[in-house]
């Protein structure tokens, strides 16, 4: 004898966690590539940042994005989210004497690797929006520029991928906040 069976779909009522992860991200870009254009020397106004809302706020996005079965999100906001806690301790282990300063060649190698792997995700976005599409690719040029520019020793090639990486976070933040617009107001506000 064959049971009725009954399929039920869940409604997935969570908010969308990309916006948190993508202004994490691109409000922390901005002010450290203040820096790398040569407005002030980094401090613990960037360290803060690359700890909470550069690394904490997208490490929860990425939590949340697994929860809601996005691969890419998950992988793109963890990734970037110990990216920052990862930066934030190449340059504060040195200064407590707990491991010595990375030299350029091994600055530059960790530079242009976060930069192949925002590639490859770059071609990830080619199946999602423009504006995700513009965010990373503009990264990916971000960290190839910080590479040559530490491989180098060139401080305009620094100074140019800060500029270059102010452009990189307020992408991300336009695309943040489009998204919280658009889905506080039910309708295109603003194209992402």
């Amino acid at each position: 004898m064959e049971e009725n069976k009954k399929t039920v779909l869940i409604e997935d009522l969570t908010a969308n966690p990309a916006p948190l992860g993508l202004l994490g991200f691109g409000l922390t870009t901005v002010l450290l590539n203040i820096h790398n254009a040569g407005f002030f020397p980094i401090n613990s106004m960037i360290l803060a940042m690359g700890i909470a809302y550069g690394g904490i706020a997208q490490i929860m996005a990425c939590a949340m994005e697994y929860k809601k079965g996005n691969t890419f999100g998950t992988v793109a906001f963890g990734s970037y989210g110990l990216f920052w806690w990862s930066f934030v301790l190449l340059l504060i282990l040195p200064k407590m004497n707990l491991a010595a300063a990375p030299d350029k060649l091994a600055l530059a190698s960790y530079l242009f690797m976060w930069g192949l792997f925002t590639l490859v995700m770059f071609i990830g976005t080619l199946k999602l929006s423009r504006g995700l599409q513009v965010v990373f690719l503009s990264l990916a040029v971000l960290f190839f520029l910080l590479a040559l520019g530490d491989i180098t020793g060139n401080s305009t090639i620094t100074i140019i991928a800060g500029y270059e990486g102010i452009f990189t976070g307020f992408s991300a933040i336009y695309v943040g906040l489009a998204q919280v617009l658009n889905e506080t107001y039910g309708k295109d506000v603003l194209p992402t």
